[in-house]
């Protein structure tokens, strides 16, 4: 834990701040504040919030780091804000529908588990030919024409995005739905006969008895899903290739893209988007926390 965790992270946090810091070189994290050009500065923080210019170009005009503001940090949003609900909701669906199953149960589950044990990689080249825009099985489905293009470099930020959430979704669902279905099989049936004999509809008993007795199982998967798909990456990698990319050079970037392709060549400014990314998840996982813990029910 030393040496692989709390090591790295002081680390990381320490290069975030430092200025002129030469990783290449061979230099330490002291050698670079000591030295005469180096110290502490917050400036790492402002070239990727686009309010300090990194120099000027050939015309005189100010250079500005576009691509966290602009990029990276608008689509993890989006990400956030699209699957954390609709996988949440898909998987508990999904939950209530297999816990209600008697036969072939453990194989009902075994299947829709599968997906979770697969390699990335591999699932995201299956859903690269699924959404290909060149007769792909997608455009095949919903008889959209061949110039319809979702993960090729012809898409546009709409449609490579939408094939990015159904992808992220449907990768998410098996953790969510073991989650559920654990906290399923514990719940006391007797509630649920109590909710019988009091007439209760289908959808009343599962609103009023399965959601908060499933209130601490549905609170931990929401804070493991917004920690996961705030640290989005290996889906775009998986999906759209090395480059990330749908059209034009960033258009499918993330933060953590952002810090993986600048770690080596500008490992101040990769480790600032780090930092600030720890700083975005922590705030949102005690906002949601201070909300949810007065609606959990034990």
């Amino acid at each position: 834990m030393l040496v692989f965790t709390f090591y790295p992270l002081i680390n990381t946090l320490v290069i975030a701040f430092l200025k002129n810091y030469d990783i290449i070189g061979g230099e330490t994290v002291l050698q670079s504040i000591f030295k005469s050009d180096g110290g502490l500065t917050f400036d790492n923080f402002r070239y990727i919030l686009g309010t300090l210019s990194l120099g000027n170009d050939v015309n005189g005009n100010p250079i500005f780091y576009e691509t966290f503001i602009k990029y990276a940090l608008p689509n993890t949003f989006i990400i956030v804000v699209i699957t954390v609900p609709a996988s949440i909701a898909i998987a508990l669906l999904i939950a209530v529908g297999l816990n209600s199953i008697k036969a072939l149960h453990k194989v009902f589950q075994t299947i829709f588990f599968m997906p979770y044990v697969t390699n990335s990689i591999a699932i995201g080249m299956v859903f690269a030919v699924i959404f290909a825009g060149s007769h792909g099985l997608w455009n095949t489905l919903f008889n959209l024409s061949d110039g319809t293009y979702w993960v090729d470099m012809g898409a546009d930020h709409f449609n490579g995005m939408f094939a990015l959430c159904i992808y992220i979704i449907w990768h998410a669902l098996p953790y969510k739905i073991l989650i559920f279905l654990s906290g399923l099989q514990n719940i006391d049936k007797q509630y649920y006969q109590a909710a019988k004999i009091d007439s209760a509809s289908k959808i009343k008993t599962f609103w009023r008895v399965t959601v908060p007795l499933l209130s601490p199982q549905i609170v931990y998967v929401l804070i493991t899903s917004l920690i996961g798909s705030f640290k989005e990456y290996s889906s775009i990698v998986a999906l759209f290739g090395k480059q990330g990319t749908s059209q034009g050079s960033y258009n499918m970037y993330t933060v953590v893209y952002f810090v993986y392709d600048n770690i080596a060549a500008n490992p101040t400014i990769a480790s600032a988007a780090a930092v600030l990314l720890f700083v975005i998840i922590m705030i949102f996982t005690f906002i949601q926390k201070s909300i949810t813990d007065r609606k959990v029910h034990f």
